[in-house]
């Protein structure tokens, strides 16, 4: 086994489940491996309790051996104090140490500096082998991916040919005559009209292909795996959303939804064709450092400084973003919780209270009571059916806001990875400037480190803006929607009490 790490809770952390732990901010943990399983790592905490937690809400602390024991040394330490981005997870699986060591002690050779820390985003990405030069590979036309310049800077290329797809029929299929059962869902996509069947598996499988070959995209991440209790229909129900929510964000992304692996996903039907586009995708060497150079970017040089404070503003505005969305999903789901069980328990307390009062006045057996004794009894009832109405409220309103909510977590886990990149490239341009200046490496060796993390940044500026334009799409609908629901349930309430009301006019 792997020697222990030392850790610290960045967040309250509440088991739900068996086989997780509690842990409280602050806390110190014992991390027994610092892989994540699935975005959960395994440890003891301070009750000496052991089980999971999640890796996002840790921050893995180091020794002063292994380059900024929590406080980060080496070159820059990214993304010390950022709240739940210290573990930030990159396409390999591994959690990024988040400091990466300048590595460009001076060399007589005319190269920029390797980076000594291999499980750093900007090595995994393949952004350093890039930046360095290295990278080799025939870009066909077809694999082109733009960047354009909009009005607002750096924008990916809209999609000429804009398609949707819809999810739904999950249905319970069993193979090997029945000894192993799945749940399929139907695909239908706009621009063919024709139907897939898809398992979640295929789903897991295209995620792990988009996101070893989009280092600067953020790929929007499926809902979570679970084991049990998985044809139990809530959670059918529920996964269902996730994977519609998934759907929307990846046909609205001009990358994402033009890439070759995705449409085959989307449009294989026969066995022996899915297996051979699996196997092509598998093997796609534009991935990692060759992706970038996939990329085609304005003519214009950018402004390093502009850019640095451009994705410096976006990380300070990711952090706030994704405390708040913690904020929101937690009061949310706290409200909902409230109105399923508590108000609705409330409401009909107070009907049984007007019930009793009816039945009380019912034993004066004089005719003019009877229309106040009904009355009375129907306000009970209209109480009972208000406290009903609080229980299955949450699904039409709240639901979906946190369901939205859970997919821009994902998101905002993506972007320290991304940045990271973008930050790398910058380091290694102020690098190959220090080498010049020390007569240590060419001008045109420079400069092409230079247009290289240029390509870098145009790419990152074309996701962060396309981030924001579909948040604003996404939040504003989804906001419209809520209150819509809300002004809807408040009339049935109101409805409910007027029809009451009614019942006294006759007395």
């Amino acid at each position: 086994m792997a020697m222990a790490l030392q850790a610290r809770a960045l967040y309250d952390f509440q088991s739900e489940n068996v086989g997780e732990i509690s842990v409280r901010e602050d806390e110190m943990l014992t991390v027994y491996s610092e892989h994540d399983i699935e975005g959960w790592l395994e440890g003891t905490n301070s009750r000496g309790e052991r089980g999971l937690f999640p890796a996002s809400y840790v921050q893995i602390l180091r020794g002063s051996g292994s380059g900024g024991g929590g406080g980060g040394g080496g070159g820059y330490s990214d993304f010390d104090g950022t709240g739940r981005y210290k573990v930030s997870v990159g396409s390999g699986g591994r959690a990024a140490s988040g400091s990466v060591s300048s590595a460009a002690s001076a060399k007589s050779t005319a190269t920029v500096g390797r980076n000594l820390n291999r499980f750093s985003t900007f090595v995994k990405s393949g952004g350093e082998a890039f930046i360095l030069g290295e990278a080799a590979g025939f870009v066909k036309d077809g694999d082109k991916i733009c960047v354009v310049l909009g009005p607002h800077g750096p924008e990916w290329q809209e999609n000429p040919y804009p398609f949707s797809c819809s999810i739904d029929e999950p249905t319970k299929q069993t193979k090997f005559k029945g000894i192993k059962s799945y749940i399929s869902y139907r695909l239908v996509p706009s621009h063919t009209q024709s139907q897939v069947n898809r398992r979640y598996k295929h789903f897991d499988w295209l995620y792990g292909r988009l996101v070893e070959k989009f280092p600067v995209i953020s790929v929007p991440h499926i809902p979570e795996k679970q084991a049990t209790g998985r044809f139990e229909e809530d959670f059918i129900s529920k996964r269902k959303k996730g994977l519609i929510l998934w759907m929307n964000h990846m046909t609205s992304h001009p990358v994402l939804a033009r890439c070759d692996v995705f449409q085959h996903f989307l449009t294989c039907n026969d066995d022996k064709a899915w297996k051979q586009g699996k196997r092509k995708a598998e093997k796609d060497e534009m991935v990692g450092a060759n992706f970038f150079l996939t990329l085609s970017t304005p003519p214009t040089p950018l402004d390093l400084q502009e850019v640095e404070s451009r994705v410096d503003g976006f990380k300070a505005f990711t952090k706030r973003m994704d405390e708040s969305v913690f904020q929101l999903s937690h009061t949310a789901n706290e409200f909902a919780r409230k109105q399923v069980v508590g108000f609705k328990k409330e409401y009909q307390k107070v009907g049984t209270s007007f019930r009793l009062l009816s039945q009380a006045f019912e034993m004066d057996q004089q005719t003019f009571s009877v229309g106040l004794n009904r009355a009375i009894a129907f306000t009970g009832d209209a109480y009972d059916a208000i406290g009903e109405l609080f229980a299955e409220q949450p699904k039409q309103d709240i639901d979906p806001i946190v369901d939205l909510l859970g997919l821009y977590q994902g998101h905002l886990t993506n972007f320290p990875d991304i940045i990271h990149v973008q930050k790398g490239a910058l380091t290694k341009v102020k690098e190959s400037n220090r080498h010049v200046e020390e007569g240590k490496m060419e001008l045109h060796q420079a400069d092409g480190v230079r247009d290289r993390c240029d390509t870098i940044s145009f790419a990152t500026l074309a996701e962060i803006h396309h981030f924001h334009t579909i948040r604003v799409s996404d939040f504003k609908t989804q906001m419209q929607h809520f209150l819509k629901q809300q002004i809807h349930f408040y009339q049935k309430v109101t409805q409910k009490l007027e029809e009451a009301l009614q019942k006294y006019d006759g007395v």
